[in-house]
């Protein structure tokens, strides 16, 4: 083959950077809108389940269909272990984070509960250590602790801040269901195409999230009156769209998408910039501009960022 043939070595990080982005500017806008949806009367839970419920209806013939039209040999469809796979991220990557958090947040600060959740990307560079032997490198290392340190200055977590033990032990379980997301996303040897695998972990996760509402363990609170969003007052409908479509349905689709092109780690990393998406999209919506330490804070993520694509890139260079 010449080398006018091999495509741009950049192309396929490029194009898994842009698809993790996207994902991340699309998780983040659910602050915003969900933000809206319990001002106005509905509960954490309602509005979690409904979100994920319609991502996954809308995902559900575009996922049969990428499915069906698939054109890989038979041994490659899924197999009982890809379907424990589907039902394990469906259960934990997305049913369990989900509740885990909103528990989470019940007993700690919002910021202390983003920042262990968060911690997700150090626990997948452990799991790819111990599990399949990828070392990180020192780079990647030093790309994770800036990024890390720049995530706090985000949250601009500042003054005292109470620390609950069981607000901790939830906060952990919702960052191992965050790293559930980021290596189950990032594999493709289950057979399922990333479609596919978003629309049935949706789905799963939904209806799980339905089983914990009507035992109980999640409250279920909804409303039909008006929403406030920023200066706007919308039907209460139409923020549910969004975040159905555009927080869930876009946002898992394009985010394994990425990360099938990104890998599990690098992938981890990009998604810490949901949180300044969140920050930007609350200062465009409800004007709540960010601080000095906030925006230190964003340079410091996308600079960690950037060393931990070095670092992975760089085993990668042959030795001739």
């Amino acid at each position: 083959m010449s080398s006018a043939d091999c495509p741009p070595a950049l192309s396929r990080p490029a194009l898994g950077i842009t698809l993790a982005l996207i994902s991340s500017a699309c998780f983040g806008i659910s602050g915003v809108l969900a933000r809206a949806m319990i001002e106005s009367g509905w509960s954490a839970g309602a509005t979690v389940t409904v979100r994920i419920a319609l991502g996954g209806l809308v995902l559900a013939v575009p996922g049969l269909l990428a499915f069906r039209d698939r054109r890989r040999p038979i041994p490659d469809r899924p197999t009982r272990r890809s379907w424990v796979v589907l039902v394990s991220y469906g259960l934990l990557a997305v049913a369990g984070c989900q509740l885990a958090y909103f528990y989470a947040v019940t007993y700690l600060q919002v910021g202390v509960a983003l920042l262990i959740e968060y911690t997700a990307p150090v626990a997948v560079l452990v799991w790819m250590w111990l599990r399949h032997g990828q070392r990180p490198g020192r780079v990647t290392v030093l790309g994770a602790a800036l990024a890390i340190g720049g995530l706090a200055l985000v949250l601009d977590l500042t003054g005292d801040v109470p620390i609950s033990a069981v607000g901790v032990l939830w906060a952990l379980a919702a960052m191992v269901g965050a790293a559930a997301y980021f290596v189950i996303s990032a594999d493709d040897r289950t057979g399922w195409p990333p479609l596919s695998l978003a629309a049935g972990g949706l789905l799963i996760g939904a209806l799980a999230l339905v089983g914990a509402g009507l035992t109980g363990l999640l409250p279920m609170t909804m409303t039909t009156g008006p929403v406030r969003v920023g200066a706007l007052e919308v039907a209460w409908w139409m923020p549910l769209v969004l975040l159905g479509v555009v927080s869930a349905a876009m946002a898992y689709g394009f985010g394994i998408a990425g990360g099938r092109l990104l890998g599990a780690r690098v992938m981890s990393f990009v998604a810490l910039s949901e949180v300044l998406f969140a920050v930007v999209f609350a200062w465009l919506v409800l004007d709540e501009l960010p601080a000095p330490i906030q925006l230190g804070g964003g340079l410091l993520i996308v600079l960690g960022v950037v060393c931990v694509r070095l670092g992975e890139a760089a085993p990668a260079v042959p030795p001739d």
